[in-house]
């Protein structure tokens, strides 16, 4: 989906579809493959974040990467996108965390955004989801969002 200008999309699972098991924290906890195109040229720095938003009080990260080089087009299943550093998700482990809502819940959604800035992000520690969007907003000059569905 498009926002901003960029388009981001998989080859694994189209928008609001229900991701495959292998992504999943129980069936693989493999990343998706996910591609994108429309970066802005004065971009500096791209962050992928990945949220359920559905989990409760406050969105859950799935996966926080920082530093992509904004040449960079995506990346393949299991991969990390050049530049990328990855930084803890919610369950405590650096890296893509798959999703693992409770049994019998209705499916969550998985927002996958990508954001373009114009300076590198500057985190200072182990940030939840909030502190993820509050940094980006003086910063971002485009972004995509792509929506995917999970259930147990």
């Amino acid at each position: 989906m498009a926002g901003g200008g960029i388009i981001i999309r998989s080859e694994a699972f189209n928008e609001h579809d229900l991701m495959p098991e292998r992504f999943s924290r129980d069936g693989g906890n493999v990343s998706p493959p996910l591609e994108w195109q429309d970066v802005p040229e004065s971009t500096a720095e791209l962050v992928l974040l990945v949220e359920d938003r559905d989990a409760g009080r406050l969105p859950f990260l799935h996966w926080l990467v920082t530093g992509i080089d904004p040449a960079c087009t995506g990346m393949a299943e299991g991969e990390v996108p050049a530049g990328g550093r990855e930084w803890l998700n919610g369950f405590g482990a650096p890296g893509w965390g798959g999703p693992r809502p409770p049994r019998n819940d209705d499916p969550h959604r998985y927002f996958f955004r990508l954001y373009a800035l114009r300076q590198p992000l500057a985190l200072k520690r182990t940030p939840q989801v909030p502190e993820v969007h509050e940094a980006v907003a003086d910063v971002e000059i485009g972004s995509a969002n792509m929506v995917a569905t999970f259930a147990r």
